[in-house]
């Protein structure tokens, strides 16, 4: 009877799951579409072909991943833009750019938003000049902010994604729990018959 109880509690023990989620991703990047694809666990997807389609369903073009698993796309028309990747093994990946955001990255949303920072450009208020920039220095702005904040996206992704061993050991607790309470009761209607 007792090797029965333990086999059961072996074959019922929870194991780790060695599956992982694909992450997919996009953001505007000044006159572009950025984007990540990778998983879970912190693998990233190199070199890996991206498919952009309109909202109905014709290809608007193709972009290829980097080592990093980031790709880089420019829009022509102010759509929805859906990214598609196949990863293999039954991983797919699909994240769609609204089409208000497209449209801001193509400049035709820019004319209803607060033209207040356009203002300050160069001018003088209340005794400070504020400089503008090239487009050189906003480009080389932009491409230092993206290659810091590369790492930050994908480990802010892997620690969602992440079952700590303080959880598991939480889950294993309450089966155990659960069948010392079963245990309990068993041998309480024993005693009283």
């Amino acid at each position: 009877m007792k090797k029965l109880i333990l086999m059961c509690v072996l074959v019922l023990s929870p194991l780790p799951a060695l599956a992982h989620k694909v992450i997919a991703g996009v953001f505007p990047s000044g006159d572009a579409i950025e984007g990540e694809l990778g998983f879970s666990n912190g693998d990233m997807a190199e070199d890996q072909e991206v498919v952009v389609t309109g909202p109905d369903g014709t290809e608007l073009g193709r972009t290829m991943t980097d080592a990093d698993g980031f790709f880089v796309f420019t829009p022509s028309s102010p759509v929805a833009h859906t990214f598609f990747a196949d990863l293999g093994a039954g991983h797919i990946a699909e994240v769609t750019m609204p089409a208000e955001e497209v449209a801001e990255i193509l400049g035709l949303a820019a004319e209803t938003a607060d033209p207040a920072p356009a203002a300050l450009s160069g001018s003088n208020v209340s005794g400070v000049t504020v400089a503008s920039l090239s487009e050189e220095e906003r480009a080389a702005i932009a491409q230092t902010v993206r290659d810091e904040m590369r790492p930050l996206r994908r480990e802010i992704a892997a620690y969602r994604e992440h079952n700590d061993f303080q959880s598991i050991l939480g889950g294993i607790g309450y089966i155990v729990g659960l069948f010392g309470l079963g245990f309990y009761i068993a041998a309480r209607k024993k005693l009283a018959t």
